[in-house]
């Protein structure tokens, strides 16, 4: 067998890589465009057999009316405090940090918030359960200090407002009221 030069070599092996990759290419492009039917369970997904939910959630437009609110609400009476929206999964929709409110606000209002939906009731009556039920306080994410209200439809939570950093948190809870009460409006 004749040895070949490596000029032959190296032009032999880029031709062999390049038409490798065009066959790649083409094969992927081939899948991508041919979609794969759905699998049949796919199908049958619909409200009418029970296999979806629907949920109800704030939109960030009626979030920011919300904490806008409590924010208002607070400047009002001269406090300085972080005001925070989460969802029903308790995941955070938004935070307003209030014009010299404090660093350990913004976190507490998040905490507050999340405590409020989780519950479906106001910190202020969670805190008053503590006597009864102390270990409620070590789960992860809560905060059980006045200062969060839910926000309800038809009596199940869709929403909590948390807002910290005024002195008391009867203060922060009728700042976050105000945000809940907004939404009727």
């Amino acid at each position: 067998m004749k040895k070949l030069s490596l000029r032959t070599r190296v032009l032999t092996g880029a031709v062999a890589v390049a038409a490798l990759g065009a066959g790649t290419f083409g094969a992927m492009s081939a899948s991508a465009s041919t979609p794969a039917a759905a699998p049949a369970a796919a199908i049958k997904a619909d409200a009418a057999n029970r296999n979806l939910q629907q949920t109800t959630h704030l939109t960030l437009a009626a979030a920011t009316k919300a904490a806008q609110a409590a924010l208002d609400a607070a400047k009002k009476e001269n406090q300085r405090v972080s005001v925070a929206v989460v969802d029903r999964n308790g995941n955070t929709v938004l935070t307003l940090r209030g014009d010299g409110a404090g660093p350990q606000a913004y976190e507490s209002a998040v905490k507050k918030a999340y405590t409020a939906v989780s519950w479906n009731a106001p910190t202020s009556e969670l805190a008053q359960r503590l006597t009864n039920a102390p270990t409620l306080k070590d789960i992860p994410g809560t905060l059980f200090l006045a200062g969060g209200a839910p926000v309800q439809v038809k009596g199940a939570p869709i929403a909590g407002i948390g807002v910290a950093g005024a002195p008391s948190g009867d203060l922060d809870e009728k700042f976050a009221q105000a945000g809940v009460a907004s939404l009727t409006k």
